[in-house]
């Protein structure tokens, strides 16, 4: 027996269950399908298990995409305020962490449970362990959709599923196969907010030193970023990394300001005169973590060679200056990302071009819907990518 709805949604993750939400609002017959045992799985585990689930300083230019200006109409029409109101309307306490990051005070069952209410309000259905086997567009309009479930139809298709990253949690490409099935065009996908890696002979310079973390400012190509970063056994993560792999390629190598606040040429020559018999390693001691400190004077890791610790009254101005340079511009060469395996989203999807900014409807094919990571906006670090589910989702639920 086939059942039938008005809209039916494929993903329980934030957008899918957002858009139900908006839809179900609007006296919408709504179907939530989700091949998991459970929605909101990544929600659970975001923000280390207390969501950070939007940012106070959203903006469009907080997010890539090959049309820049395609986040501006769903951001303004559901804001990040509107969520935080949402928030607060379920009792929901929360905690400003850092540049505008904000998380839940209790946990991230918290996001899920307001969902869920959410949706209960609105009537929507949900389905779990449900497996789509095939989404087929009807000549007269709506979709036919066969699943473990059963045979299902509705007016409007809503495709919430996301990209492939974080696997272990169920994700997969589903939304990307069902696009280019169609004929959508896609902005290549690749994994991004990911740690980066080294070739062999680079991490033999790193790899004794996992663990050790830097404050410093990184760029690559436009982004740049001051924020924490965290040598690994494999290469580079933290927050900085994380936020600059987003604008990383193949090729580029990546700039790394390692003392992001304080002038090294002019500090080093006022500590040459004031502490002129102290040796060099012992003041890149204090500047930087001691374990990071000591390296540069056993290998090559800024420069073409090791330094050498002397008495600062021995050491050239000029030395102090070069020596300065390679501490403020630290060049690294990332020969990749850890993958999918460890993004915590997807960069790129379907083309902006393909869908309506103002309602997330494809052009080519009357009543889909695309949302969330499947499309081709992805946000910085810190919530903008809850939020970019939250205001997408809100889009489509409101036209679907």
């Amino acid at each position: 027996m086939t059942r039938n709805y008005d809209v039916v949604i494929a993903g329980g993750g934030a957008a899918g269950l957002f858009a139900a939400i908006f839809a179900g609002r609007r006296g919408r017959r709504v179907l939530v399908l989700d091949h998991a045992d459970k929605v909101g799985s990544k929600i659970l585990i975001s923000g280390g298990g207390r969501c950070n689930f939007t940012n106070l300083d959203t903006k469009p230019d907080r997010f890539l995409s090959q049309n820049p200006h395609f986040c501006i109409s769903a951001l303004k029409r559901y804001s990040q305020h509107d969520f935080i109101a949402l928030v607060d309307r379920h009792g929901v306490k929360w905690h400003e962490k850092k540049l505008g990051q904000l998380f839940c005070d209790d946990g991230a069952k918290q996001i899920v449970d307001l969902l869920l209410a959410e949706c209960a309000d609105a009537g929507v259905d949900i389905a779990t362990q449900c497996r789509i086997d095939k989404v087929s567009p009807q000549p007269g309009g709506g979709f036919a959709l066969t699943t473990s479930r059963g045979e299902i139809t509705g007016d409007s298709f809503i495709l919430a599923t996301g990209g492939p990253s974080i696997p272990k949690m169920g994700a997969t490409d589903f939304a990307f196969r069902l696009a280019r099935q169609w004929g959508l065009a896609l902005v290549e996908p690749r994994p991004a907010l990911v740690p980066l890696t080294f070739a062999d002979r680079d991490l033999e310079k790193l790899r004794d030193l996992s663990g050790v973390p830097l404050e410093a400012t990184v760029t690559c190509g436009k982004g740049r970023f001051r924020e924490a970063l965290l040598i690994t056994h494999r290469g580079l993560s933290g927050p900085s990394i994380l936020q600059i792999s987003s604008y990383w390629r193949e090729g580029l190598d990546v700039t790394i300001d390692l003392s992001p606040d304080l002038p090294l040429a002019e500090h080093l020559k006022g500590l040459k005169r004031t502490r002129h018999k102290a040796e060099l390693r012992t003041i890149l001691g204090e500047l930087l973590p001691r374990r990071f400190g000591e390296r540069l004077f056993e290998t090559d890791l800024i420069g073409p060679q090791p330094l050498v610790s002397r008495p600062m009254a021995d050491l050239r101005d000029a030395d102090l200056t070069a020596l300065a340079q390679a501490l403020h511009h630290w060049r690294v060469s990332p020969n990749g990302t850890e993958g999918y395996r460890t993004a915590e989203v997807t960069l790129g999807g379907v083309d902006t071009a393909e869908l309506s900014s103002k309602t997330m409807a494809a052009k080519k094919i009357p009543g889909l819907y695309v949302v969330g990571e499947a499309v081709d906006v992805t946000g910085w670090l810190g919530g903008y990518n809850f939020q970019w589910a939250w205001s997408s989702g809100h889009a489509a639920g409101m036209a679907a």
